[in-house]
């Protein structure tokens, strides 16, 4: 058995190579930054994006995809959907042709409107199809890290394939169910982003828990549209890649997307928010891919329109939410 490679070392590509250390003996933890490499190895902390957890030993740190791809027969991709073209671009001549591919990006790449797994397939080859899994799933990096029980879900199409990355991933406590929905898996890691923003700017208003919950509760209905149009299993938006991350990221402080959406609503300025996030919100490119994914399959999505809008056309959160509620009157499940 190869080594495991973890490409990002955010704060959620250091959480998942510290999950990995648990079964693998060696781990190898990419990141763009040279001194940020030589950073992590000296301090054995990510103290730049993941301060507080120490790495383990079997964790290293390199900027070199030779180093950290050669021999690695278990690849995790956590890097942000804006840049993970071009790095795998620049990574591909180091892959093994059997390499497992986890892609754990939650996100819809902008212009071409892949999912991640169709972006590496383009990047890498189409023949690595069968190796390649996305893993989605409630899982706030740092409750990972502190080793709170997480529910997580891997998809893969081959179902070998599937069950050999969840042998090789779950832990004690983190705990990993199968699935050969890679479209839904990924559309509701993706999608749920989005509606955490609105439910964020719903908190940052003032409104209450009933807002809240009918938001969440026709985000689900939504993503279950959009997902099922692209040829997803409605069902899966019922589970941990749909509805449970959903919950998590619409609802918890640590959500990134929550907190975008949150300082928006109190009238702060997109740029100013993002200037001071620290990491990447994933929800905010996704919204747009989102929306133009919307369009070029004719689903309606009311909630998401109008997070396209605030954050790209500078619409009023308020008046976005008049506009939401303001919409005629209709069947609930129709």
């Amino acid at each position: 058995m190869g080594h495991c490679a973890v490409l990002g070392a955010g704060a959620w590509g250091t959480a998942l190579a510290r999950v990995m250390a648990e079964r693998s003996s060696k781990v190898m933890l990419w990141t763009w930054q040279s001194e940020h490499a030589r950073r992590m190895n000296a301090e054995r902390e990510n103290q730049e994006f993941f301060p507080g957890f120490a790495l383990p030993e079997a964790v290293n740190a390199t900027a070199d995809f030779g180093e950290a791809l050669i021999g690695a027969d278990l690849v995790v991709v956590a890097l942000p959907s804006h840049v993970m073209r071009r790095n795998l671009a620049e990574a591909r001549r180091f892959f093994a042709p059997e390499t497992v591919i986890v892609s754990a990006t939650k996100g819809i790449e902008n212009g071409t409107l892949r999912l991640m797994s169709e972006l590496i397939a383009e990047e890498l080859g189409q023949e690595r199809t069968p190796y390649i899994t996305a893993l989605s799933g409630p899982s706030f990096a740092k409750e990972v890290a502190l080793g709170m029980p997480t529910n997580i879900v891997l998809a893969a199409k081959d179902r070998l394939v599937g069950d050999a990355v969840q042998q090789r991933v779950a832990t004690e406590r983190f705990r990993v169910y199968t699935s050969e929905d890679l479209v839904g898996v990924q559309l509701g890691g993706a999608l749920k982003n989005v509606i955490a923003i609105a439910a964020g700017a719903c908190d940052g208003l003032g409104f209450g828990h009933n807002s809240r919950a009918a938001l969440i509760t026709r985000g689900i209905a939504e993503m279950s549209r959009l997902a099922t149009r692209a040829g997803a299993n409605p069902m899966t938006i019922a589970g941990l890649a749909g509805v449970g991350d959903l919950i998590l990221t619409c609802t918890g402080e640590l959500s990134r997307n929550r907190t975008v959406g949150f300082e928006l609503g109190r009238g702060a300025e997109l740029e100013q928010v993002l200037s001071g996030l620290g990491h990447v919100a994933e929800g905010v490119t996704t919204a747009k891919s989102a929306y133009e994914y919307s369009l070029k399959l004719d689903v309606d999505m009311p909630i998401t329109s109008e997070v396209y809008r605030v954050l790209f056309e500078k619409k009023p959160t308020l008046v976005a939410v008049k506009d939401l509620v303001g919409r005629p009157l209709r069947r609930e499940l129709d």
